[in-house]
């Protein structure tokens, strides 16, 4: 311990020697080299102890005092020097005993052990740097040694213990962090090599912890990753930015699997602040990895099937239905995606052929690519969209249609399509097409859950697409049940010129929707007059169509019954609302008197108006049943809608219905229609009847050319509501046309009818029709003679077909009987149904009118000849 000069006053941290370099003359000499002075990484002991000493003179007290003691005592070297060590630091209790080791020490003995101390109390508040603690525990070596002049002196160093306790904890931490983290753990150094592992990352890598020691990351990583994260580490250790969750992949030895790492990185410095290397701290993430993969592909598939309901099936056609499968799994399921569908589901057959080996026609109805606009070649030869095809027996389409289960079908050698899932669209236990998707070389492949998600999709898509069907199904039926109700070809009248339209809701939109329950008729009746009717039943559907189809015919019925309109349409009021009750409208009648709630889905409503039309007198009588107003649109005038009073709509009950009489003046032009015409979701109907009666601004073009520009004008291409348009122009019947005379009550006024009828007959060059004509006046006029009252009145009117009636004021209506073999009357009726092409007899306000109705001769038809009937009579 000699060696140690006495007198030595410089800083003992060996940092300040490396920055001196060979101070101390000739203490320096003899030094092999100067690397004996400088500091090595990862650096000295003494950066971290912080080593303070102090001497002691013969006399006891102290005669040189560090830089280091006065850190850390807080006293400085001026105060220190000469001061009893054991009188300044040590407790009073202490103090005898310290003064005996003292005198050991200086009687040349070593010693070395933990010494408490404090700060003298005329120390604690000077000025200067203040003391590490008040009172501590210092470890104390102490050293004897001589003085120049041979006297014995000590040399002590002092260590703060608290010091040493913190160190031994880090070692202890660092031991824990090596040995037992469950993370994997490395200290890197400057040049990016390892210098220590723990067990954790040593057990992932193989071998021992100094195994790995001088590896760098090229060793564990591949090349790109590898050069990656060098490039991180150099700048974690040229800035000190610490880099938290880094991800890194790579593979462990003897696995394929490739695995993730979190790794945080901070640069790891000396204890005077030199850097000497990097810490990694990584924690496995593979399995997070994949969780979160898993639960990322959950989150898409949930997605994916809410967008799926969300936007298949918005559309009941079956081609819509298909595309919008598409869109929804093109890109966020597959690159490509096809749709084929039965040939015969599409043609309307209720079974698809062909199921039971998969090989029937199908159809592509859609394809979708999210990389190429080229026909779908996943699974066999392209084939184009709308293409009819069909599927080798033992391809692996076939055998998804045939098992209803899906297929998974490879990619060609050098195509585009790595894989395709084959998957029967199935509903209600029926295929009624197959869906496949595709996705290129280098996605990922299906996997189960992809495979699952598939079913659903093609199922969700099958559901809709079989809906499609049956309502076009039902769709085309109620069509045809309509159509048929309607009146066929073009409507002829007796002095109206007529032109008719009707849309059904999807005519011009092309998206089926529920046919609706709109009609028109035009029904002729005696004496040259016209009954013209247009009505809608509220609702849709077959039901609709069907209440359409009852209410029509029962139109037909009580106008051929020559019923005045709103006696017309108090009957329909009371047949609409038996058609909600099972026993017809008896049993609606007795159930309206109980008290009870109605159920809306049995009621039938329905508006309508009904007119008829006199040729003769241009008169027209309108009857309305809640239904919009007609219009016309006199020559030379605006158009404009008629006041009629709008009764409650058929199937209400209760209310009587109005009568409005109108003269119509030679041209003018009558409109009837629908809310389909002048009402949609964009136009309210006020807007829309300004808009028809807007568009009637040329009433004298043609009908036809009317109607078009009309239909054209509202846009009524809305496809919401069924349109029925009627129009009619007034052509009067000319009144050269009509002959009309009145006959006294007296039996010579039966050769006078004769006579008025042969000479009219002869004016309007019918000849041929004179002999029948005679006779079948002859016996009507009889008739009216014999069981009718009041004057009679003969009318002879021409167009189509020639009318004669006969009136008179008697209330008892003929009724036409059989007479027997003995009889020698009661045949004129029979005479005249056989003569006659129509006869009949209606109401009047004053009494009765019987007429018969003559085809003209056009050299075809014969005529009856009169001779014969009356001898087919006996």
């Amino acid at each position: 311990m000699s060696e140690i000069p006495a007198k030595a006053t410089e800083s003992e941290d060996p940092s300040d020697g490396a920055r001196t370099g060979s101070a101390g003359g000739g203490a320096a000499q003899g030094a092999p080299t100067d690397a004996m002075w400088q500091s090595s990484p990862p650096g000295s002991m003494y950066d971290y102890i912080k080593v303070a000493s102090f001497s002691i003179g013969a006399d006891g007290h102290v005669d040189q005092w560090s830089l280091r003691a006065e850190r850390l005592f807080g006293i400085p070297a001026s105060r220190a020097v000469g001061m009893d060590p054991i009188e300044a630091f040590v407790d009073p209790d202490l103090r005898e005993r310290g003064q005996r080791k003292m005198a050991e020490i200086l009687d040349g003995r070593e010693w070395t052990g933990v010494v408490p101390f404090r700060v003298p109390d005329d120390e604690r508040d000077a000025e200067g740097e203040r003391p590490l603690a008040d009172e501590g525990l210092a470890e104390v070596y102490v050293m004897p040694t001589r003085t120049a002049e041979g006297e014995k002196a000590a040399v002590c160093t002092v260590v703060d213990v608290r010091t040493l306790r913190r160190i031994e904890t880090d070692l202890a931490a660092s031991q824990a962090i090596f040995g037992q983290s469950p993370f994997g753990f490395l200290l890197i150094d400057t040049d990016l090599r390892i210098r220590r592992a723990n067990e954790r990352f040593a057990s992932i890598f193989g071998g021992t912890p100094d195994d790995h020691r001088g590896k760098g990351v090229h060793d564990y990583l591949p090349r790109g990753e590898a050069e990656r994260v060098a490039a991180t580490l150099r700048r974690v250790l040229d800035t000190g930015e610490s880099i938290t969750d880094m991800h890194i992949t790579g593979f462990v030895p003897g696995s394929d699997e490739r695995r993730h790492w979190s790794v945080n990185l901070y640069r790891v410095n000396s204890g005077s602040g030199r850097p000497i290397g990097i810490a990694w701290l990584g924690t496995d993430i593979t399995a997070r990895r994949a969780a979160a993969r898993e639960a990322a592909a959950a989150r898409r598939n949930l997605a994916l099937l809410n967008e799926a309901g969300a936007r298949i099936g918005n559309s009941l056609d079956l081609e819509t239905t298909a595309r919008e499968l598409l869109d929804v799994v093109v890109p966020g399921f597959c690159d490509l995606a096809t749709v084929d569908l039965y040939q015969g589901l599409l043609a309307g057959d209720e079974t698809p052929p062909g199921l039971a080996d998969g090989s029937a026609e199908l159809r592509r109805v859609a394809f979708a690519s999210a990389v190429s606009d080229a026909p779908f070649s996943g699974a066999g030869a392209p084939v184009g969209l709308g293409a009819v095809h069909h599927y080798p027996f033992n391809s692996p389409c076939a055998d998804a249609l045939r098992t209803a289960r899906p297929q998974t079908v490879a990619g060609e050698e050098g195509g585009l399509v790595q894989s395709t899932l084959a998957v029967p669209m199935v509903a209600h236990d029926t295929v009624v097409g197959l869906a496949q998707f595709a996705r290129t070389k280098g996605s990922e492949p299906f996997g189960e859950r992809d495979r699952d998600l598939a079913v659903e999709l093609a199922a969700r898509a099958a559901v809709c697409i079989d809906n499609a069907r049956l309502y076009r199904r039902e769709h085309e039926r109620a069509l045809i049940l309509q159509r048929s109700l309607l009146p066929p070809g073009d409507p002829e009248a007796s002095g109206l010129d007529i032109a008719c339209r009707y849309l059904p809701g999807n005519a011009a939109t092309g998206r089926p929707s529920e046919v609706g329950g709109d009609w028109f008729d035009v029904i002729e009746l005696p004496g040259h007059r016209t009954a013209l009717v247009v009505g809608d039943v509220m609702g849709r559907g077959l039901r609709a169509a069907v209440a359409m189809g009852e209410l029509r015919t029962a139109v037909r019925t009580l106008a051929l019954l020559d019923l005045e309109p709103a006696e017309v349409l108090s009957q329909l009021d009371e047949i609409a609302r038996g058609l909600g009750a099972p026993g017809g409208v008896q049993q609606a009648t007795r159930a309206a008197r109980r008290p009870r709630e109605a159920d809306l889905s049995e009621v039938y409503l329905a508006t309508c108006v009904y007119a008829v039309y006199d040729s003769v007198t241009r008169r027209c009588t309108f009857a309305n049943a809640g239904h919009l107003p007609p219009v016309l649109v006199e020559p030379g005038e605006p158009a404009l809608m008629l006041d009629v009073p709008p009764g409650m709509p058929l199937g209400v009950g209760g209310e009587p219905f109005e009568e409005v009489e109108v003269e119509l003046p030679e041209g003018a032009l009558l409109a009837l229609y629908t809310d389909g015409l002048v009402e949609s979701r964009d136009h309210p109907l006020d807007e829309g009847l300004q808009a028809f009666v807007g568009a009637l601004t040329d009433p004298g073009r043609p009908l036809e050319d009317v109607c078009d520009h009309v239909l054209n004008t509202l846009g009524s291409h809305h496809g919401e509501d069924d349109i029925a348009l009627l129009m009619a122009r007034v052509q009067g019947l000319p009144a050269d046309s009509v002959g009309d005379w009145t006959l006294p009550r007296e039996p010579r006024s039966v050769g006078r009818a004769r006579e008025y009828a042969r000479s009219q007959l002869l004016a309007w060059n019918m000849e041929p029709l004179v002999d029948t004509s005679e006779l079948l006046v002859s016996e009507l006029v009889t008739n009216a003679l014999r069981y009718g009252e009041g004057e009679i009145r003969l009318r002879l009117l021409l167009d189509r077909t020639l009318v004669c009636e006969v009136w008179d004021s008697g209330l008892v209506q003929p009724r036409r009987r059989r007479a027997r073999d003995t009889d020698e009357g009661g045949r004129g009726l029979q005479l005249v149904g056989l003569l006659s092409a129509a006869w009949g007899s209606r109401r009047t306000p004053r009494g009765k009118t019987v007429w018969f109705e003559l085809p003209l001769p056009d050299g075809q038809n014969g005529l009856t000849d009169p001779a014969e009937a009356l001898l087919s009579l006996f």
